[in-house]
C-alpha cells in the first residue's frame, strides 16, 4: 500500500509539473488559457437594401465553410471609421432615428445561406431611411464553434477579441 501511495504521488507531481499558465505543453493558449486547436472562419458581403426584396439581402455562404449544425453563427455590421481603425457592430443593431422611429438590421440563416434584413414595426416609413442606412452596407459574417464560445466566455460583442479566432 506505501508504494501504491507513493507511485500516485510521484505521478500527480510528474503530471502538474507538465503544465503551465498556458496549458499543456505543445500548445499555446490566449491569455493563459488553455490551448485551442479550431479556426473560425467568416466572410464578408458589401450589399444594398431595396423595396423590391422587401429590405432583405441573402448570402450565400462559400462552400469553402464547413457550417456544422452546433456552430454559432455572428452577424457584424460595419457601422465606420474612427482613428483609421473599422468600428463593427453586432447584429441584431437598432438604430434610432431622429423622427424618433427605429428600425433594426436582422439576420438568420440556414446551412447555406444567410439573410439580412432591415426590420421594424408594422407601421414604420421606410422613406425615412437614408441611402446611408441601406446602400453599400458591409456585413462580415463570422462561424465559431459553440462549444469553444461558451467555454471560454468569449464576448461577441467585442468584434477585435472574436476575430483573434477566426481565420
Amino acid at each position: 500500500m506505501k508504494k501504491f501511495i507513493t507511485f500516485i504521488s510521484i505521478f500527480a507531481l510528474l503530471l502538474t509539473a507538465c503544465t503551465d499558465d498556458q496549458g499543456p505543453p505543445g500548445l499555446t493558449g490566449l491569455n493563459g488559457q488553455n490551448g485551442v486547436n479550431f479556426v473560425g472562419q467568416s466572410f464578408e458581403s458589401t450589399i444594398s437594401f431595396a423595396t423590391t426584396n422587401g429590405y432583405r439581402e441573402t448570402l450565400e455562404i462559400p462552400l469553402d465553410i464547413s457550417l456544422e449544425e452546433s456552430d454559432m453563427v455572428l452577424v457584424y455590421h460595419l457601422r465606420g471609421q474612427i482613428d483609421d481603425f473599422d468600428v463593427w457592430k453586432l447584429l441584431p443593431e437598432t438604430v434610432y432615428l431622429n423622427s424618433g422611429e427605429e428600425f433594426r438590421y436582422n439576420f438568420e440563416h440556414n446551412f447555406d445561406f444567410v439573410s439580412i434584413f432591415i426590420e421594424s414595426n408594422p407601421t414604420f416609413n421606410f422613406n425615412l431611411l437614408s441611402d446611408d442606412q441601406r446602400i453599400n452596407q458591409t456585413f462580415r459574417i463570422v462561424i465559431l464553434p459553440v462549444d469553444f464560445a461558451s467555454s471560454n466566455n468569449l464576448d461577441i460583442n467585442n468584434y477585435n477579441e472574436v476575430m483573434n479566432f477566426v481565420q
